[in-house]
């Protein structure tokens, strides 16, 4: 199995009753920000919940995208010779 660069996150700790969660740094422009700020307002959520959830649709866009799909499929090959010339200490 291939495994994808890892993004840059730290684990949350274990508490009682909170989910394993990762926390992400993440830069916008002010004027998306202003919005994504009005929609978690007029919305009555907290701005991480609005971001979640425009995350779990694009991650499902790509799922139901052929050619990301077909995309991701080169790249998960290509990895994978890396990783194998890696193992044999073979620089091709």
């Amino acid at each position: 199995m291939i495994s994808l660069p890892q993004v840059f996150a730290t684990p949350r700790r274990k508490e009682a009753g909170v989910p394993d969660t990762k926390n992400l740094l993440l830069r916008l422009d002010p004027e998306l920000a202003a919005q994504l700020q009005a929609i978690a307002a007029v919305e009555e959520r907290p701005m991480s919940e609005v971001v979640r959830e425009a995350i779990r649709a694009l991650v499902e866009a790509r799922r139901n995208d052929e050619e990301f799909q077909r995309r991701l499929r080169g790249t998960a090959r290509q990895h994978a010779r890396v990783l194998r010339a890696l193992r044999a200490g073979d620089d091709g």
